[in-house]
């Protein structure tokens, strides 16, 4: 008996055992240059990002899939592409496979603090966070630097 009323003067008072998710962090897009966020969006530890655009001289899709760890950084988990070709690793992660005509590199885990790129109109395809669509090449300048973070607001 007197666990339950300790049990429910804890809940009561918000001590309880749910982890608290922070609401202030946010994906931006910035440009390089000049500092002007193009995008915000909520963000959370474990959020997904997909990140898809075509390879400059190959010319096929390449896709990134993302996490975002505790300390808000990018954890590239795997990749996804049609073929090989010039600069395209032979060796990433710990599981490479073929399904539906895509070489799949898994168990990447490679960690990156920001993503930086020279945007183009028709090379970055997609980005896409939780599901949702965050944006595409055509919605920056063409050629302009960007930096994608995920930050607090």
């Amino acid at each position: 008996m007197v666990l339950a009323l300790v049990w429910s003067a804890l809940l009561a008072f918000g001590c309880g055992y749910a982890r608290e998710v922070p609401d202030d962090i946010v994906l931006r897009i910035y440009d390089w240059k000049t500092g002007f966020v193009y995008v915000e969006v909520p963000a959370k530890p474990n959020s997904r990002l997909f990140f898809g655009w075509i390879h400059s001289l190959e010319k096929i899709p390449w896709n990134e899939y993302f996490h975002v760890d505790a300390a808000y950084n990018l954890v590239l988990d795997a990749i996804t592409f049609p073929a090989f070709g010039a600069g395209i690793p032979e060796d990433k992660g710990h599981v490479c496979y073929i399904k539906d005509g895509l070489i799949h590199m898994e168990g990447i885990e490679q960690v990156f603090p920001e993503l930086v790129w020279l945007n183009s109109h028709t090379a970055t395809r997609e980005i896409v966070l939780d599901g949702a669509d965050v944006a595409r090449g055509s919605d920056f300048p063409h050629h302009a630097r960007l930096r994608l973070i995920i930050e607090k607001r």
